[in-house]
C-alpha cells in the first residue's frame, strides 16, 4: 500500500493548493429505501465500522479550518442516527450552513423540530415520481405518503425546500406532473437530474436509461418550467452526459472544491470515487483532513491538468471541464485517466455510443416497474450493509406524532 501511495504521489503533485466550500457527510449507508440508482457502493462495508458522534465533530471541525462554509448531511438515511441533531448543532455552531438530505422517512414533527432548534438550515427530500403506485414501485417499499406528509411539515415549519427526482425511463414521461407536485409543495427549488450511471445505476442501466426522444422531450419540458418559474422557483436540469459533445466538469474538478466523507470516515473528491480501485483512500482515522485534502496521493492524482491524456492536454477547455468524470472513465474503459467517453473528442466515444445505442435497440417493455412491484426486466435493488437494522432514531424528547412509518420502526439504535 505505501508503495502504491508514493508510485501515486510521483505522478501528480499539483503545486496550487486549493480549499473546499462544501462537505457531503455521509453518515451511514443504511437507509429504509432500496433505489436502483443509488449513488451508494455497490459493495458495502459492515454497519460497526461508522464513524462516532466525537469523531464526526472532529472531521467538521478540521474541515471548517480548511474553509468549508456548507454541509451536507447525507448517507444512507442520515435520520437513523440518533445523534444527528448533535451533529447539526455542532456544525452549526462552526458557522457552517446546514442541509439534511433525505428519504423523508422518519422525518416526523418532533424530529424535525429538533433539527430545527439545532440551527439546521434547509432540507432536500427525494421523490421517485408523482403518484405513489410508480414511487414506491422504485423506491422497493411504500413511501410516496409519508414523503409528501414530511414536504408539507418542512414548508409549515419554515425550511426552505429543496426536491430531487432522479429522472429515468420509467418515470420520465411524468415530468410534468412532478413540476406541478414541487409547486403543491412550495418548494424553493426542484433538481431534476437524469441517471448518472455510477454505483447501482450503472447495474441497472439496462433498465433504466431513457430513450433519446424521451430526453429530448422532457429538457423541453424542464426549459419551459424554467422560464415560466422563473423568481417562486428554481427548477435545476441537467442533462445526461452521453447526449452531450462535451463532459461537465465533475464536481467542479477533482479535488478542487469538494470533497466527501463516508460512513467509515474514508475522504473522496466525490462519493462514487471508491469505485476506482487503483486508489487508495485515506482515513480520517489515520490522517487529519487537512493531510489528506493537501497531501494524499488519491486526492493530487486527476488535480490540475498535468495529468491529463491527450486530446485533454492541448484542449482549450480542460480548465472548464476539468477531464470529465474519472468514475466515469473508469466504468466504461477500465482506466480512469482516460479521456471521458462523454466528451465527442474522445478516443473511447465509440463505446459510449454503442452502449447506448444497444440498449435502446434492445429496450424492453412493459416496463420495469408495475403498480404491484412486480417487476419485468431485471431490476437489482439497493441493499443495506450487514449489521446493524435500519431503525429510524427517535427524538430526545417523548413523542405524540401519528405520522406513519410503515415497516421502519422509530426505535432508537
Amino acid at each position: 500500500m505505501e508503495q502504491q501511495n508514493q508510485l501515486l504521489m510521483k505522478v501528480s503533485t499539483p503545486k496550487v493548493r486549493y480549499r473546499p466550500f462544501g462537505l457531503l457527510a455521509e453518515l451511514t449507508y443504511r437507509c429504509p429505501l432500496h433505489c436502483p440508482y443509488c449513488s451508494n457502493p455497490v459493495e458495502l462495508a459492515h454497519t460497526n465500522s461508522e464513524l462516532t458522534t466525537e469523531e464526526w465533530k472532529r472531521v467538521m471541525q478540521e474541515a471548517s479550518d480548511l474553509g468549508v462554509l456548507h454541509i451536507l448531511f447525507s448517507g444512507g438515511e442520515p435520520l437513523v442516527r440518533k445523534d444527528l441533531p448533535e451533529l447539526v448543532a455542532y456544525a452549526h455552531e462552526l458557522e457552517m450552513y446546514t442541509n439534511l438530505i433525505t428519504s423523508a422517512i422518519g422525518f416526523t414533527r418532533s424530529r424535525a423540530l429538533e433539527l430545527k432548534e439545532a440551527g439546521l438550515d434547509s432540507v432536500q427530500i427525494s421523490f421517485q415520481a408523482d403518484e405513489a403506485q410508480l414511487a414506491d414501485a422504485i423506491a422497493g417499499t411504500k413511501a410516496h405518503s409519508r414523503k409528501l406528509e414530511a414536504a408539507r411539515m418542512t414548508r409549515e415549519l419554515g425550511f426552505p425546500l429543496t426536491i430531487n427526482v432522479v429522472l429515468h425511463r420509467e418515470n420520465m414521461g411524468h415530468l410534468s406532473r412532478m413540476i406541478a407536485l414541487a409547486e403543491e409543495l412550495d418548494a424553493q427549488r426542484l433538481e431534476l437530474a437524469n441517471t448518472q450511471f455510477l454505483g447501482w445505476a450503472f447495474k441497472n442501466k439496462e433498465a433504466l436509461l431513457p430513450t433519446r426522444s424521451q430526453v429530448k422531450e422532457a429538457h423541453a419540458i424542464a426549459e419551459a418550467a424554467q422560464v415560466r418559474l422563473r423568481g417562486k422557483m428554481e427548477v435545476l436540469y441537467i442533462l445526461p452526459d452521453y447526449l452531450g459533445d462535451r463532459p461537465k466538469p465533475c464536481m467542479n474538478g477533482w479535488g478542487r472544491r469538494f470533497l466527501t466523507v463516508n460512513p467509515m470516515g474514508e475522504v473522496l473528491p466525490c462519493q462514487t470515487a471508491g469505485v476506482i480501485p487503483s486508489l487508495l483512500f485515506d482515513s480520517v482515522r489515520q490522517h487529519s483532513l487537512q493531510w489528506i485534502w493537501h497531501e494524499s496521493p488519491a486526492f493530487n492524482r486527476f488535480r490540475g491538468t498535468e495529468w491529463m491524456p491527450e486530446p485533454c492536454q492541448s484542449c482549450t477547455q480542460r480548465e472548464i471541464d476539468f477531464g470529465g468524470c474519472r468514475c466515469q472513465s473508469f466504468l466504461l474503459t477500465g482506466d480512469a485517466a482516460n479521456t471521458d467517453p462523454a466528451c465527442s473528442l474522445s478516443p473511447y466515444r465509440n463505446q459510449l455510443t454503442a452502449l447506448v445505442e444497444n440498449i435502446e435497440q434492445h429496450s424492453i417493455t412493459p416496463p420495469a416497474f408495475t403498480a404491484t412491484t412486480t417487476h419485468t426486466r431485471p431490476i437489482h435493488f439497493r441493499t443495506n450493509p450487514k449489521g446493524l437494522p435500519v431503525r429510524l432514531a427517535q427524538p430526545t424528547a417523548p413523542s405524540r406524532d401519528r405520522i406513519s412509518t410503515g415497516g421502519y420502526p422509530i426505535v432508537s439504535i
